[in-house]
């Protein structure tokens, strides 16, 4: 066991190829990926939520479509004992929806219990006490199959993110603690590794997107992780919310502009959002309060699709793919969470806080923007 582990670690640290061996899945019509984060509709509806448009019910993926989107975003835990939401099998759900609607599909990997982002990257519960390359193992081993089992499905996504907003070192880092790259490009080369791998003899080869938080964390980042090998990628995605970025949205574009020429990769806006209110339906407070507030973009339904439709065509006019919403459904319900019952983000979902019904962020989907 152990010779065969200290194989596939060199194997690892020798890179994956630089480039697919099969096509790549295409990119949607136009070229730009335009969508949302829709993880929570599942729950949000086990919850009660009914979603209007017009006033009538609908399914928040066919309102999607319908509007203009061509792309679903779905979170994936390892094991979050804690929730029964976003493992496999209600990723399989979510992916089924997407494709019932017509839209494409982004898995996003966080290789954790629990959420992996900007601040903390914490080793699932399985995977702690392995050493490093017994994690690349596992690491490849779970992408790998979750991925097959999705195309024995007909579901298999066409982006897969390894790894979410991965400031800090995957499976084992908090913020402002140094990362060992060595390390650390082992275990991403296992997860790109592990797509490319599926993507050969799968119905569908998807294209590999690495992510950060905050624009100013991209450069340093991509410059580490291309000095210790870690190469084959197509996307780099970034989120960009202006409360916790020191960057303004031309200062977002402007990197965006800079990481597509260096790295010769696509560069998308993967997660953003923004309030439509200040006020809330429930007792928990809004993560993003006023102090996320941009001049010019008020906290108002007609603000929040400003925002949108600027922030895009900014995206655009500076080489990037896309934009996608984090998280357009999070509406407040009678369920309880670990921090209280309802949302801490129904301000700034798509649909109002008394009937749930879609607001004019939705605009942004099928906005006519201008290519350079």
């Amino acid at each position: 066991m152990r010779r065969a582990v200290a194989a596939f670690a060199l194997a690892l640290l020798a890179g994956t190829s630089a480039t697919a061996q099969t096509r790549l899945a295409p990119k949607p019509a136009g070229g730009l990926y335009l969508g949302a984060d829709l993880s929570y509709v599942n729950e949000m509806e086990d919850c009660g939520a009914v979603f209007r448009a017009g006033g009538k019910p609908v399914d928040p993926f066919a309102l999607l479509k319908a509007r203009g989107g061509n792309l679903v975003r779905v979170r994936i835990w390892n094991d979050a004992t804690w929730t029964k939401y976003s493992d496999l099998a209600d990723v399989t759900k979510t992916i089924r929806r997407a494709r019932a609607a017509g839209m494409q599909v982004l898995l996003d990997f966080h290789y954790s219990d629990d959420w992996a982002d900007g601040e903390k990257q914490i080793a699932p519960a399985a995977w702690a006490r392995l050493d490093t390359a017994a994690q690349a193992e596992a690491l490849y081993d779970y992408t790998r199959d979750v991925l097959a089992r999705l195309d024995a499905a007909g579901l298999m996504p066409e982006m897969v993110q390894v790894g979410n907003e991965t400031n800090p070192e995957l499976m084992g880092g908090v913020k402002d603690r140094r990362i060992d790259w060595a390390r650390n490009a082992m275990l991403f080369n296992a997860g790109i590794k592990a797509v490319r791998d599926a993507g050969k003899v799968a119905r569908i080869n998807p294209r590999v997107m690495l992510h950060i938080a905050q624009p100013e964390h991209v450069e340093p980042w991509f410059e580490d992780a291309t000095a210790a090998g870690v190469i084959d990628y197509d996307v780099i995605g970034i989120s960009y919310y202006r409360k916790w970025s020191t960057r303004t949205v031309a200062q977002l574009g402007e990197t965006i502009a800079r990481v597509k020429a260096r790295y010769r990769a696509d560069v998308i806006v993967v997660e953003t959002a923004y309030p439509f209110t200040n006020d809330g339906a429930d007792r928990l407070p809004n993560l993003l309060g006023p102090d996320t507030l941009i001049p010019g973009y008020p906290a108002t339904p007609a603000g929040q699709r400003r925002y949108l439709i600027d922030l895009t065509q900014t995206v655009v006019d500076r080489g990037g793919i896309g934009t996608v919403y984090w998280e357009p459904a999070w509406v407040s319900t009678r369920c309880k969470t670990r921090w209280g019952t309802g949302s801490n983000w129904e301000n700034a979902a798509w649909f109002d806080l008394k009937r749930h019904e879609a607001l004019p962020a939705f605009d942004f989907l099928a906005h006519q923007y201008r290519r350079p």
